[in-house]
């Protein structure tokens, strides 16, 4: 099959080496073939630390280690590849960037966040749906093998609702759970799906607790602690019984599954999350963020938008 020319933008993640490695290394265990990263364009965020320190490096690595060249925009690298993995780990230029490329028409994978507002969120998928272009937003966690497995062996109509665990580092530049909070959404929703109509949360300096009414009376939980347990994991409640999961026990790494269904977006052009969800899971994050600051539920409502 033809290997599909990748274009990068925003090198200020780990993401950027670990997604190159996994495509261009054929002997790594959990190689993904298909693409290769060619071309890629910098980015950062100066008001972001975690941004701003990161981009020399991993643009060094990149350009030296895996050959990829530099190139001076955006719009230079949407031209030069079939398609594009926009990582810039800043989620509020995400939607600046994105418009500015989609008038290529090449499909993209948006790192999460794939927005830090509801605003953004439906810019974006109003300016792909104006320019045909196919385009999928998740974090590696939804695709956690112990989680995908375990969706897999249920169904869903069985699933009475679900209580999901991870950590929650704030970072002042993503407004609230934005930052690692969408990892334990995520989670959430690839088990419950879309749907969530109430939402509220609770907190303290070390734990955070967001639940989720679900317009079927169904709910779910999102626990995020700053202290004790980092991992990721939770438990499905079934009608009959109730399965726990640790993300972390199996060996595949979170990002070879979730970059397995962006080079199925990127050479099918069809997304396997519904744009709609995605939408919702940035919807919820916000809504959650009020109940935080306000201290009541936040009803969870999603304008209809193109995607």
């Amino acid at each position: 099959m033809k290997q599909i020319r990748i274009g990068m933008i925003g090198l200020d993640t780990s993401h950027c080496t670990a997604f190159t490695e996994l495509l261009h290394d054929d002997t790594h265990p959990f190689h993904v073939p298909g693409g290769k990263v060619e071309v890629a364009y910098p980015g950062g965020s100066p008001d972001f630390p975690l941004s701003a320190s990161r981009v020399k490096g991993i643009s060094r690595d990149l350009e030296e280690k895996h050959g990829v060249q530099l190139m001076e925009s955006p719009e230079a690298v949407a031209e030069t590849v079939d398609a594009i993995l926009l990582t810039s780990v800043d989620g509020r230029v995400h939607a600046e960037q994105f418009q500015r490329i989609t008038p290529y028409q090449k499909p993209v994978f948006i790192d999460k966040p794939l927005a830090v507002c509801s605003k953004d969120a439906e810019e974006i998928a109003k300016a792909a749906a104006s320019h045909g272009v196919p385009w999928m937003s998740a974090s590696a966690l939804r695709y956690a093998e112990p989680l995908v497995q375990l969706s897999a062996s249920v169904e869903e109509a069985a699933v009475s609702g679900a209580d999901c665990y991870g950590p929650m580092q704030m970072e002042p530049t993503q407004p609230g759970y934005f930052w690692y909070g969408i990892h334990t959404v995520e989670m959430l929703y690839s088990l419950m799906g879309p749907g969530c109509s109430r939402v509220s949360a609770v907190s303290t300096a070390d734990h955070d607790v967001i639940t989720g009414i679900w317009e079927d009376g169904r709910i779910g939980t999102v626990r995020g602690n700053r202290v004790g347990n980092v991992g990721f994991g939770g438990a499905v409640h079934l009608t009959n019984r109730s399965l726990p999961f640790d993300c972390s026990a199996a060996p595949k790494p979170y990002y070879a599954g979730l970059l397995e269904r962006v080079i199925h977006l990127f050479r099918t052009g069809e997304p396997l999350i519904d744009p709609a969800e995605t939408l919702e899971v940035i919807r919820f994050i916000e809504a959650a963020n009020e109940s935080r600051s306000d201290g009541c539920a936040v009803d969870v409502a999603v304008k209809e938008t193109g995607g």
